[in-house]
């Protein structure tokens, strides 16, 4: 089930995307760190109302943050569509234990319904250039890879921007 998230699941987030941040690390991927994501950026997702957790016998398996507002680092790329009607997708994440079971499709599958529902234009997200599993996810599911942005708080390399007009 997915469900917007409450203050109460704020702790079992950060809990989650700690344990990713760490797989990643492991991994060699350094996307995500001590300082992102966190507590400050999940409790303004949680106020905006876009904050969404994926839940299986009431553990949280996964969240993700949709969005309407246009970060600044993303006014440098050329989109698809115009700067007006478009949904961003944030923090996607699913324990590290769970994934492969197909838990990122669900919430993936549940934005884009949602962004279909409310006559959104398009989607929009980044994901790290690090990050070919990600990549490959997102170019499956039809998102056109576009310009690249950078997060010097995360890392020197480069995040790439993907759009999908719906």
């Amino acid at each position: 089930m997915i469900r917007k998230a409450r203050r109460t699941d704020i702790a079992s987030i950060l809990d989650m995307t700690t344990r990713c941040s760490n797989h990643m690390i492991s991994n060699g991927i350094y996307q995500w760190n001590a300082l992102y994501p966190n507590k400050t950026s999940f409790e303004n997702d949680l106020k905006r109302n876009e904050l969404y957790v994926l839940e299986n016998e009431n553990k949280i398996m996964g969240c993700i943050v949709i969005s309407n507002l246009m970060d600044a680092e993303y006014t440098a790329v050329s989109w698809l569509t115009p700067n007006s009607n478009n949904l961003y997708i944030h923090r996607l994440a699913v324990l590290p234990r769970h994934q492969g079971k197909g838990y990122a499709q669900q919430l993936m599958g549940f934005a884009e319904t949602f962004a279909l529902e409310h006559h959104y234009a398009s989607i929009r997200l980044d994901t790290f250039s690090q990050n070919t599993r990600n990549q490959i996810f997102y170019e499956l599911r039809g998102y056109k890879r576009l310009g690249s942005i950078y997060f010097p708080k995360q890392s020197a390399d480069p995040f790439y921007c993907y759009e999908l007009i719906l």
